[in-house]
């Protein structure tokens, strides 16, 4: 049936007559492709019966006949469908995240690693401690060990082996940084699985960036090449909100909450000068999603530069023009501006271009520096005899280190307790998180290739530049 034509059902009122009458229309969807994720395998092999799931004889607490999901229970990846197209694409769906009547996993046996990789996010302790109070408050764990100083712990002294308990952790939601240390780098793959088999290690919880995620999935296929029964789940750490198919990463709800008093900050700076611009760097290196919301979620911004979109300074619709226009109307601008944006403006030598980080990620040259350079190199040749303040702010590690906000948190309990479901049915390789807002079960290679680029095709950028006005940056 054409879905465009409303179609009647029932009798007694022709719908299709009465264009202000709601209607009914029967389609048939496209084909729909289960993208699965592994299982460990004796959960494959064991003939042995079941694991009965341990919350359901929980002493205080009676789950309902629906709280377990079914086996059959999927999410999709894509909520609005174009129901016109001649070609529609297939559909593909998730398993749904949660707990399960049935366990794989014997927890009495269990033993479990955490161990957080990367920079610091809001949310990274939330994580940690929902993480330690599941597996032993639901799933009686008891050996539950954090792994200090990233992927390097697993291979290091028993001073990177911390045990922990529910009473260790009670008050860590509480605070910003990383309980357990933190590094980047460090990445040795066989040093890495022989420490995880030295020391027992039956569930690995990896907590970072796409790096981590892509470190999660080398270790991943080691376990299957070894054949050992041993499961691995990432939960995606990223402040950026970079990582693709799940709807957001922890910590960008909080960032952006932070970003805010910077921009207010700037704001006041810009309006108290005369001629005074408040410029504001945020974090994105790829992506400017926290530009973006934020620039959003203020309406004090006139210019929001984000990588995904290519500015320009000098000459007709560029940046300068477009700043001195809003200063002679207004008196102040305000520019939010993320750390990936215009990279190819700054001038780097042969040797800057090729320098990275110890996860392999090319460096940048600071932008807002830089900018701020810029802005008072063209003032002072343009309009010598006219006064001019730039005040710059640079939030990134405020924002970094805060404790996740109460979004967040919540958040990051249900992330920890769905990748607990998860490890404890028999999956590995997988990541938990929200898609279209239902938590599910993703396979780590799709997460760690996955991006998340500002859609700027997307309302969201409509938006933006409906409240900025900000110029298009297209030469003529």
């Amino acid at each position: 049936m054409d879905p465009a034509a409303p179609g009647s059902v029932g009798g007694g009122v022709d719908h299709a007559a009465d264009a202000t009458a709601p209607t009914s229309t029967s389609v048939t969807l496209p084909p729909l492709t289960l993208r699965d994720v592994p299982r460990l395998p004796a959960a494959l092999a064991s003939p042995t019966p079941a694991v009965p799931n341990p919350i359901s004889r929980h002493p205080y607490s009676h789950p309902p006949s629906n709280f377990y999901i079914s086996p059959g229970d999927v999410s999709l990846r894509h909520a609005f469908f174009d129901l016109a197209s001649a070609a529609p694409s297939p559909l593909v769906a998730y398993r749904r995240a949660g707990p399960r009547r049935d366990l794989a996993v014997d927890p009495a046996r269990a033993r479990a690693a955490l161990v957080t990789c990367g920079g610091l996010c809001p949310g990274l302790n939330t994580v940690l401690r929902e993480l330690v109070v599941g597996l032993q408050e639901l799933y009686g764990v008891r050996d539950v060990f954090g792994v200090a100083a990233g992927y390097r712990g697993f291979y290091g002294g028993d001073e990177d082996h911390v045990r922990l308990d529910t009473a260790a952790v009670d008050d860590w939601h509480k605070k910003g940084g990383a309980a357990l240390k933190t590094t980047r780098g460090g990445f040795d793959l066989a040093k890495i699985v022989d420490g995880i088999v030295a020391r027992g290690y039956t569930q690995i919880y990896a907590i970072g960036g796409d790096g981590t995620m892509r470190g999660a999935v080398a270790i991943f296929q080691e376990f299957k090449r070894r054949g050992l029964n041993i499961s691995i789940t990432g939960i995606p750490k990223t402040v950026d909100n970079d990582i693709g198919i799940i709807d957001r990463s922890f910590g960008f709800q909080t960032a952006v909450e932070i970003a805010q008093q910077a921009i207010d900050a700037a704001h006041v700076e810009a309006v108290s000068a005369v001629n005074g611009i408040g410029l504001v760097k945020l974090m994105g290196r790829s992506t400017g999603h926290i530009a973006l919301h934020a620039t959003l979620s203020s309406r004090d911004v006139d210019c929001c530069l984000i990588p995904e979109v290519d500015f320009f300074l000098e000459g007709k619709g560029g940046l300068f023009e477009f700043l001195y226009e809003r200063i002679k109307k207004k008196g102040h601008a305000v520019v939010v501006v993320a750390e990936g944006a215009g990279p190819e403006l700054i001038p780097r030598t042969d040797d800057q271009k090729r320098e990275q980080d110890e996860s392999g990620n090319i460096v940048f040259l600071d932008v807002g520096p830089w900018l701020k350079s810029e802005l008072g190199r063209w003032w002072k040749k343009e309009h010598l005899d006219e006064l001019f303040t730039v005040k710059y702010i640079d939030p990134t590690y405020m924002i970094r280190a805060v404790p996740a906000n109460a979004t967040d948190n919540l958040y990051c309990t249900l992330l920890a307790h769905s990748a607990i479901h998860g490890v404890m049915a028999g999956f590995t390789g997988f990541v938990p998180g929200p898609i279209n807002g239902t938590y599910s079960y993703i396979p780590l290679e799709d997460v760690a290739v996955a991006k998340n680029p500002v859609d700027v095709n997307d309302h969201k950028w409509a938006w933006v530049r409906s409240v900025t006005n900000q110029p298009d940056f297209l030469k003529s």
